[in-house]
């Protein structure tokens, strides 16, 4: 059962992807998400890319009651899961490693990082007081093991005082 926590930052997540805002996610939202990452992606293969995205649908429409989409809800089933996912939650954050990387250099500078949340969300958003939570180190980037770790709090924990919480930014009520 996802905790209060949980709800909060991954709804935050269901509502960047809900392109229509209808409350479902359906494979028409995932395709749009693809797409956005697509006309920015960095070094990562294009195809690679849209596959792990899009990959993403069958196992949630699993989870889902039947219907043409999938609720908050039952995307928080899903999540519940991903401690047992460990290989997939981590291969969706190499290819959302190389896809920010947008220069290449194996690294994700702040600047980076705000295409990240700008794109997720559709719309530019503020970085300056959550990227030096992720830069653990303060060495002003990202190293792909550090993104890797923080992409796996987000998706398969839930401690509010991780950084990777807030992987995708700020968390909005």
């Amino acid at each position: 059962m996802a905790s209060e926590f949980q709800r909060k930052k991954v709804g935050g997540v269901f509502r960047a992807m809900d392109v229509d805002g209808d409350g479902l996610l359906t494979q028409a939202d995932f395709q749009a998400l693809a797409h956005r990452w697509t006309a920015v992606a960095g070094s990562a293969d294009p195809e690679r890319l849209a596959a792990v995205m899009t990959g993403w649908w069958p196992v949630l429409r699993a989870a889902s009651r039947g219907d043409d989409g999938v609720s908050l809800d039952e995307v928080l089933r899903v999540v519940d899961g991903l401690g047992g996912m460990t290989d997939a939650v981590s291969g969706t954050a190499d290819v959302m490693f190389e896809t920010i990387d947008l220069d290449g250099d194996g690294l994700i500078s702040r600047s980076e990082y705000g295409v990240l949340i700008e794109t997720w969300n559709g719309a530019p958003a503020g970085t300056d007081e959550i990227f030096p939570r992720l830069d653990l180190d303060g060495d002003g980037h990202l190293t792909r093991d550090e993104f890797r770790v923080h992409w796996t709090e987000f998706w398969a924990g839930d401690d509010p005082d991780a950084p990777g919480s807030y992987v995708f930014g700020a968390l909005m009520d």
